[in-house]
């Protein structure tokens, strides 16, 4: 085979990872192959699942199999190499630049195989041979062969340096440890090899840590910049939105301009119009009049004169146009008027959909929300779910632990939080009276309870169908334009921030803020009594497009239990 042809086949089975012949080759559904645990790690290592090789990403992590063929050529292609690395080994080549020739051929020096530090010299396979089988030679000590042997001599006493003096730090001879270094502790060279290189492994471990750690902060800023390029995406995406929707909004306005202005000289103009219309109406009727007169005063037939005279003596009734005229539209102050009205109508704009966008970003933060039964005062019905809550008159049997509410109709979620931010949203559509917050996990459970942060709850409530309420301690009157149908809640932990929203209709209800939270936070929830059947609706947390199958299946549940 030739040199070539070599270097192809090696190239074949290389890793393209670590550069090295493949072990334990995989191959990817894109057909490269890869060490089994070079891909892994590669891919442990990444945010996406992509082949290093031509980059085709894949969006679930695929499931590597052997290429047991490949797994063959690559097992065979290394028996090869190190046979051949073996017969290679046993011929005898010319020394190339840059490794260490042999000191005893003459001509053409071969490659040096072994030095001796006894002989100062290095030699090739034939020059070596006394030295591996005369007993004589066997006592020198040989090593991998190094140039410049003579640095490896005391210059001193012209001796091998076989020892070290760890007081001065310096390798010295036999001659120097009982002479210049007497009182100093020296041990053989190998002895402080073996230490030193324990070092170096420390080192090389220190410095593999610090690799991994850099490694890991790479991952990171790389994982910051992708999230940094994902925000930059949306919020361009919402500006390009909301900037959209108020450009619309002043071409409305532009072309309701336009529009009136144009309304307004058409109506001028037909005016004209109708009026010239008429004048030219009487122009030819005073036209076929002056025609009549013109031929009569002509006449020489005295009875025809005077018979036709009384009809022909006066001129045809005609209107008066002294007050007549056509008054040009004004349109002064209409693009002020329009500009005002569009700073009115982009002030609301902004407003609504910065409450979308507020809204939208609120929402990303969105958490799956369940009902913990232990909590739920007896006479709560929860669904098998654990997504909606009802109030009914009969009270269940159940255990009255430490953490259920009594009596007040109170149930917590199971998901708590002490950091981060995190939203739900529950729908009240139906129902009269209700509270939705947050509370704290050390609450009052017993006994009458106040819904204020003093005492570990940040709610929102609604009473007798239209009352709205914050629970600031003391309550806060919220006016609302619409009563909302859907809640949202948002807590930012850090921030002592919790906000509730009205779903629908993208607007803020209420925030608490400069809140401080020292434990954990659980979502609270009340449906309040259920009044004879008035505030019969349940409470649902839900997401989009989930609300009306859970309020059958609710509903169904309820009445099954009557």
């Amino acid at each position: 085979m030739s040199a070539a042809s070599c270097l192809r086949s090696e190239d074949q089975f290389l890793c393209s990872i670590c550069l090295d012949v493949l072990t334990d080759p995989v191959t990817t559904p894109c057909g490269h192959n890869f060490c089994k645990n070079c891909i892994t790690e590669h891919w442990n290592s990444n945010d996406q699942y992509l082949c290093p090789m031509c980059k085709e990403v894949f969006y679930t992590r695929p499931k590597l199999k052997v290429n047991t063929l490949f797994s063959e050529m690559v097992s065979q292609f290394r028996q090869e190499a190190q046979q051949k690395a073996s017969s290679s080994s046993s011929e005898q080549q010319a020394a190339k630049p840059g490794e260490v020739p042999c000191d005893v051929c003459t001509g053409t020096k071969l490659k040096a195989l072994k030095s001796c530090l006894v002989c100062l010299t290095s030699y090739c396979e034939t020059h070596l041979e006394p030295h591996l089988t005369a007993s004589r030679l066997k006592r020198h000590q040989l090593m991998d062969p190094v140039e410049n042997l003579e640095d490896r001599m005391c210059m001193k006493h012209d001796k091998p340096l076989e020892l070290f003096c760890k007081t001065d730090q310096t390798c010295v001879c036999v001659l120097c440890s009982v002479l210049d270094h007497k009182t100093h502790d020296v041990v053989p060279l190998e002895e402080e090899y073996e230490g030193k290189k324990a070092e170096l492994g420390k080192t090389e471990a220190e410095i593999q840590q610090m690799i991994q750690k850099r490694r890991m902060k790479i991952r990171k800023i790389k994982h910051s910049v992708n999230l940094s390029k994902k925000d930059a995406n949306r919020e361009k995406a919402e500006g390009v939105q909301v900037f959209t929707a108020l450009k619309e909004s002043v071409d409305r306005s532009l072309n309701e301009l336009i529009e009136t202005t144009e309304d307004k000289q058409r109506t001028t103009e037909k005016q004209a119009e109708d009026f010239i219309k008429e004048l030219e109406q009487e122009i030819s009727e005073l036209k076929k009049r002056s025609s009549e007169v013109k031929q009569l005063s002509r006449s020489e037939d005295h009875l025809h004169l005077l018979q036709n005279f009384p009809s022909l003596k006066a001129a045809p009734p005609t209107k008066d146009w002294t007050e007549v005229s056509v008054r040009p539209p004004s349109y002064e102050g209409t693009v002020v008027r329009a500009v005002t009205q569009l700073e009115k109508t982009l002030s609301k704009e902004t407003k609504k959909l910065l409450a979308e966008v507020e809204l939208k970003r609120v929402q990303r933060y969105a958490v799956d929300v369940t009902l913990d039964p232990d909590t739920a005062h007896p006479k709560l019905i929860l669904s098998d779910d654990g997504k909606q809550v009802n109030h009914r008159d009969v009270k269940k049997n159940l255990p009255d632990n430490p953490e259920r509410f009594s009596p007040s109709p109170c149930v917590l979620g199971k998901q708590s939080f002490t950091s981060g931010r995190f939203y739900f949203e529950v729908q009240v559509k139906g129902k009269t009276d209700w509270a939705l917050g947050v509370a704290r996990e050390s609450i009052n459970r017993k006994g009458k309870i106040t819904l204020s942060p003093e005492d570990g709850y940040w709610t929102i409530v609604m009473r007798n169908g239209n009352e709205h309420k914050a629970c600031a301690g003391p309550s806060v009157s919220l006016s609302l334009k619409s009563q909302p149908q859907e809640v949202g809640v948002f807590v930012d932990y850090k921030e002592g921030l919790v906000s509730f929203y009205d779903v629908d209709a993208a607007a803020l209800i209420y925030s608490f803020t400069g809140c401080s939270f020292t434990e954990k936070l659980y979502p609270f929830f009340s449906p309040s009594p259920n009044f004879g059947g008035k505030n019969f609706a349940p409470l649902i947390i839900c997401t989009k497009g989930t609300k009306r199958k859970h309020k059958l299946g609710f509903l169904f549940k309820f009445k099954s239990l009557f």
